[in-house]
């Protein structure tokens, strides 16, 4: 199903003749799919390779994003991100740039998969904080590496108040969209982080997170990679269980108005999610939805 008014479909058919054009050696292997998300599609390759298809050209300038910057960042990091293997460029059909990586053995983390919550909340923590101590190697925050959520929440108010305005009608009184406003004010009330620029993973929910022998393995989807203040890459911690949760809390230190601003950066992706996808992916609507209870709950609590 497409996602956005300027998707550019790509079915198995489209990716046979791209590896035919491209990369006729692997043109044969065998080609499942291996999931889409809200930026890409994406198809493993024979038993060793992933091919990755942006769904729109916005998109397309993401992934571009990756290939620039994975190689250099992957020497930098003690956990598994992707490896890129090619770097396919538009062709008839397909006028974006497209991907193919190592495949990475691994499930998302959830409950089937993860051993000891406590323990992924930790190494997460581990994640975040070597990938924000690593060198900026000359980027900077402005292009394709600046992105809305590590900039300052008041640039989002006014879509995000519209987004909370849709959350009403499509989640009904079952989500108190007062209370996750009163939160997302008082994050607004706050001065912008004083904290220097880093980089961001952006998006480090649990699908973007690989699990294996029940341990955070590799940290997939860099998309969204960005520079900028660091306050946003702990909002996905409202999509672990408690005990992860508090386990990241505990090991990464950061102050009260840190994490009211994290809290808030929660509210909008989970907010703006309802609201653009409430028609077109009621499973990540529901993704949202939880986010959302989650951070009612653990306000009603703390």
């Amino acid at each position: 199903m497409a996602l956005h008014d300027d998707e550019i479909p790509a079915g198995p058919a489209l990716v046979r003749s791209l590896l035919r054009a491209q990369l006729p050696r692997w043109a044969d292997l065998p080609l499942t799919p291996a999931g889409a998300g809200t930026d890409n599609t994406m198809y493993r390759l024979g038993e060793d390779l992933l091919v990755r298809l942006p769904r729109t050209a916005g998109n397309g300038r993401s992934l571009l994003k990756e290939q620039r910057w994975l190689p250099r960042l992957a020497p930098q990091l003690a956990c598994t991100i992707p490896d890129l293997v090619h770097a396919g460029t538009p062709a008839a059909g397909f006028p974006l740039p497209w991907s193919v990586h190592r495949w990475i053995d691994g499930a998302e983390a959830g409950p089937g998969t993860v051993g000891d919550w406590a323990a992924f909340g930790t190494e997460l923590a581990a994640v975040v904080g070597q990938l924000h101590r690593t060198d900026l190697m000359g980027a900077h925050r402005a292009g394709d590496l600046s992105w809305y959520r590590g900039g300052s929440l008041h640039d989002c108010d006014q879509w995000i108040t519209r987004a909370m305005a849709d959350c009403r009608t499509a989640a009904g009184p079952a989500l108190d969209v007062d209370h996750l406003q009163q939160l997302w004010r008082a994050a607004l009330r706050l001065p912008d982080s004083p904290a220097p620029h880093v980089w961001l993973h952006g998006d480090l929910k649990p699908t973007n997170v690989l699990v294996r022998d029940g341990r955070l393995h590799a940290v997939i989807d860099f998309g969204a990679l960005s520079v900028g203040l660091p306050d946003a890459e702990h909002a996905p911690v409202w999509d672990l269980p408690a005990q992860a949760r508090h386990a990241y809390w505990d090991a990464v230190a950061l102050d009260q108005d840190t994490w009211t601003r994290a809290r808030a950066w929660a509210i909008a992706v989970g907010v703006s999610g309802i609201s653009y996808y409430q028609h077109t992916f009621p499973a990540f609507v529901e993704e949202c939805r939880r986010r959302l209870q989650a951070i009612l709950t653990d306000a009603a609590t703390r």
